[in-house]
């Protein structure tokens, strides 16, 4: 009996295996041949994903079966095949197209997870629009954002900074996930990133230092470049704008129109295993702001490359350039209120930059399928300015990254990262500042009951800033060599939960911890009026956290399809780094010195839709959105008004909140409590038609002695008093497809010739023209 049941367990095997087959091939990228890893194929209940070449293999029962291969943001196919007894193969490339809630991000885990199923806020931008509203600096693209504002070419998300005076961030610039913040100032240079090459911009709302570590305290911008696909590209594009006349045609000082031009070119192609992308850009602008030399200008030249190598499916590898150089007449506030248009002369800056880096990178996927990544970044920035305010840094950055996907879907990353720079400045005392960034970091990425997304985060980050010994004019005194080192663990969590086909419910809560750069500690210099920028060695860090609940709700109408997404948020930050008045109690002067101006709160509502398809029978693309924020002082004593000079030096931080601000009432300076943006483009055969509007309410606070002393912005109170209901722009443009290969724009930007200004002291441009030609082949 023994044998007989031997005999008949191997029978029964053998009928059970031959009821099934196996199913195996390998999944790529319809345009560019490449492996898709991670893809997905799944038939009932049974599925698997690909492996770092692609491949996969799946057993399934004998029979006809529906078989989905799927991929995030790429269009997903469902194929009927046969399964017979024994392998057989079968291969499938796919294309991308998916629906807007699959489009593919990165930023907030680092790697590939559709937009409707990530835990935190993210916006997404298409290359599409930076090309059709002829943007050649990425913040102007930035502004259609939903949340995001710039002041003075600094972003902030959700009132999470207002106005920094270019010293200090909040909101780190990613591109291709490295840093490329300015080291010293912690400043955006926007005409460093190549819009010509640009894939994808990622935008995360709220805390990502887990992540990403000090600077990602308020969010991140993430800029994504373009690699070579299977065919070659070349796209070359060039444009032209004209400035018109202001509102108030008295405050024209030119003769013939200000003008700004340029011209770029990008060429993208692969040569067997080597992927190569060339591109440039010139760009000519001769502003609207009258100067001693005759009115402003900023003129560069940019010049970027990425090499990739890839050795085989596992391995591939390569280094990125970008190199810009330019001359700039800039200025810091206007020469007063019948002057708008004129640069007050003690406030003009020329000089000639030059900044450069390379990054070279690596990713290996070994025999288990573990993704090794490695980056690295020099970042040279050399800026020759008169008026004592010159300034270089070097910045080495590199970072190891490792990434395991499990068969549960579990995702975890983990990685470590060292930054180091150094800094010398006229800024700074002219002498040398060094600095060096520890980091280690681990996330875990979890899908539950395919549903629930869950993700948590952790970082530990060491700082270590070494400062020589400087003579300090403001106090006139002697400060002495000093080494401030700290460390910081942060952490976050987030879940995002599939209530519904298209309907995704999503909470977070994450901390932030923001290091001072060495621009706030030890910045020494004159902006107006002599009024002075002072150093404040004994700046202190900044914490905070940032929670948010929020519902992302797809949606289809007929030939239209999009999502509409409402969040509320709440941010704390503690020791929070703003500008201030400072006091010498000896010689009874003041300053604009960054100090701790104690804790702060920041709530507030948001609302938000994309879509894209048909409208009415016509190709339309929409991208709106509005947010309110109640940015306040956790610590306000409006009795602080009443102070003298003489009482600063001791007076609390809630007096001196008060006494620093324009207000009389608790709220943080340089914020907009509401803003609108809407923009619609729609398509009549080879026609296409553009409007973007965008409304901002009235910043309620700026500095007081800003507002109450003339020697420093002439007109300052007078231009506030008379612009205080916040300001609408509306920007109209239409493009003409003349031929496959050809494309013509015509933008009018400022349409209706607002006179407003985001930062004041500076008028934002009168009503402008411009014409833009666009080849690809």
């Amino acid at each position: 009996m023994k044998y007989i049941s031997t005999i008949c367990s191997l029978l029964l095997c053998q009928f059970v295996i031959a009821q099934t087959g196996t199913l195996s091939g390998i999944i790529t990228d319809a345009e560019s041949d490449a492996p898709l890893i991670a893809a997905t194929v799944s038939a009932g209940d049974k599925g698997t994903v690909t492996d770092f070449d692609g491949s996969y293999t799946l057993e399934l029962p004998l029979g006809e079966q529906n078989i989905t291969f799927s991929y995030i943001g790429y269009t997903s196919q469902t194929q009927s095949l046969t399964i017979t007894a024994g392998e057989q193969s079968f291969d499938i490339a796919l294309s991308e197209g998916a629906t807007l809630l699959q489009t593919a991000t990165v930023t907030s885990g680092k790697f590939e997870k559709p937009l409707g199923e990530v835990t935190v806020s993210l916006e997404v931008v298409q290359p599409s629009l930076l090309e059709n509203t002829n943007t050649v600096s990425v913040e102007t693209a930035l502004e259609k954002v939903p949340g995001v504002s710039i002041i003075d070419r600094q972003p902030n998300i959700r009132g999470g900074s207002g106005y920094s005076y270019g010293a200090g961030s909040r909101v780190l610039l990613l591109m291709d996930d490295i840093p490329i913040l300015q080291a010293d100032a912690g400043f955006p240079n926007w005409n460093d990133i190549p819009t010509e090459n640009i894939s994808q911009i990622e935008v995360v709302k709220g805390a990502a230092s887990a992540l990403y570590g000090s600077s990602a305290m308020n969010g991140i911008i993430n800029v994504r470049t373009a690699y070579a696909k299977s065919e070659p590209e070349t796209k070359i594009s060039a444009f032209y704008t004209a400035f018109m006349q202001p509102q108030n045609k008295a405050l024209a000082w030119w003769d013939s129109a200000p003008t700004h031009y340029g011209t770029s070119v990008v060429h993208r192609r692969k040569f067997d295993k080597v992927d190569l992308v060339l591109g440039g850009l010139y760009s000519d602008e001769s502003g609207y702001i009258q100067t001693s030399e005759g009115g402003d200008y900023n003129r560069y030249g940019r010049f970027n490359s990425n090499i990739r190598y890839r050795a085989n499916d596992r391995l591939s590898f390569g280094f990125s350039t970008n190199f810009n150089r330019g001359t700039s007449l800039n200025y810091f506030f206007w020469n007063g209120v019948d002057e708008l248009y004129r640069a007050a002369e003690s406030t003009e800056s020329k000089g000639v930059r030059t900044r450069f880096n390379i990054d070279p990178f690596l990713s290996y996927y070994d025999k288990s399928g573990n993704r090794h990544r490695l980056l690295g970044r020099f970042h040279r920035i050399d800026n020759s300015l008169e008026n004592n305010q010159s300034n270089e840094s070097n910045l080495y950055y590199g970072e190891y990254q490792f990434q395991r996907r499990f068969k549960n879907e579990l995702v975890a990353t983990t990685g470590v990262v060292s930054t180091g720079f150094n800094s010398m400045a006229e800024l700074y005392g002219d002498i040398n500042y060094t600095a060096q960034n520890l980091a280690a970091y681990v996330q875990l990425d979890k899908k539950f009951f395919k549903r629930l997304n869950a993700s948590a985060g952790f970082r530990y980050e060491r700082n270590v800033l070494n400062s020589p010994s400087f003579f300090e004019d403001f106090s006139q005194r002697e400060i002495e060599a000093q080494k401030t080192a700290q460390a910081k663990p942060v952490f976050r969590l987030g879940l995002n939960y599939q209530a519904a086909e298209y309907t995704y419910l999503r909470a977070s809560w994450g901390q932030g911890y923001r290091f001072p750069t060495i621009a706030e500690k030890f910045i020494q210099t004159t902006i107006a009026g002599g009024i002075n920028v002072v150093p404040n060695p004994a700046l202190e860090s900044e914490t905070g956290w940032t929670t948010e609940l929020g519902i992302k709700q797809g949606f289809g109408i007929g030939g239209f399809e999009g999502f509409m997404d409402v969040s509320a948020f709440w941010s704390e930050y503690q020791d929070m780094m703003e500008f201030n008045i400072a006091f010498n109690p000896n010689t009874f002067a003041i300053a604009f010195q960054a100090n701790n101006v104690g804790d702060t709160r920041i709530r507030g509502l948001e609302f938000s839709m994309g879509g894209q398809g048909e409208l009415f029978g016509l190709p339309t693309n929409v991208l709106a959105g509005y947010t309110y924020i109640d940015p306040k002082f956790k610590e306000f004593d409006l009795s602080g008004k009443d102070l003298r000079i003489n009482q600063l030096e001791t007076a609390s931080v809630a007096a001196l909140n008060a006494y620093g601000s324009s207000a009389d009432f608790n709220v943080l300076k340089y914020r907009f409590e509401h803003t609108l943006k809407v923009d619609v483009e729609t398509k009549i055969q080879q026609l296409s038609i553009g409007v973007a509007a965008l409304y901002n309410s009235n910043i309620d606070a700026i500095d007081a002695i800003i507002q109450g002393d003339e020697r420093i912005v002439p007109g300052a109170a007078d231009f506030r008093a008379t612009h205080d209901t916040g300001f609408l722009v509306l920007n109209l443009r239409a493009a003409y497809q003349i031929t496959p290969e050809i494309k013509f724009s015509a933008l009018l930007k400022n349409a209706l010739n607002t006179e407003y200004s985001t930062r004041i002291g500076v008028l934002d441009a009168p009503r402008n023209i411009s014409a833009r030609i666009d080849f690809s082949f």
